[in-house]
């Protein structure tokens, strides 16, 4: 079962990712962070410990302090020295096409996912592995 990180300053979406992941067993633990920098923190603190680096990132666009996009720059420095990969999936509630291309333009970012997430897109993205 994966480990799964959500990050994202919306107390709603965080309670019901959370619910909907937990309701269909789709992770063993799931990671909380209100901003990127309290993610991008957390990584490198686990950067070596594959055990706790998650398996799945579901990344916000907009957060105060670290958004999604700066957060994503800084983790294009941080992920070489990650002991294992992961996809990223940015999470907005924007359907600004400019935003879908700006994620699409980095690597890390596997997909583009418009809020709300229903139970069926996070068993598809979770399973997808």
């Amino acid at each position: 079962m994966p480990l799964v990180a959500l990050v994202d300053d919306d107390s709603i979406f965080q309670f019901t990712a959370t619910r909907l992941i937990e309701s269909a067993s789709l992770a063993k633990e799931i990671l909380h962070f209100e901003n990127g920098n309290e993610a991008i923190q957390y990584l490198e603190k686990n950067a070596s410990s594959v055990d706790h680096l998650p398996d799945f990132l579901f990344l916000d666009i907009n957060m105060p302090i670290v958004d999604g996009w700066m957060f994503l720059e800084d983790f294009q420095n941080l992920k070489t020295k990650l002991a294992k990969e992961f996809p990223i999936y940015m999470v907005s509630s924007s359907i600004d096409p400019r935003d879908m291309s700006r994620a699409r333009a980095f690597s890390e970012v596997k997909d583009f996912v418009i809020k709300p997430v229903t139970i069926e897109r996070l068993t598809e993205l979770l399973n997808a592995q």
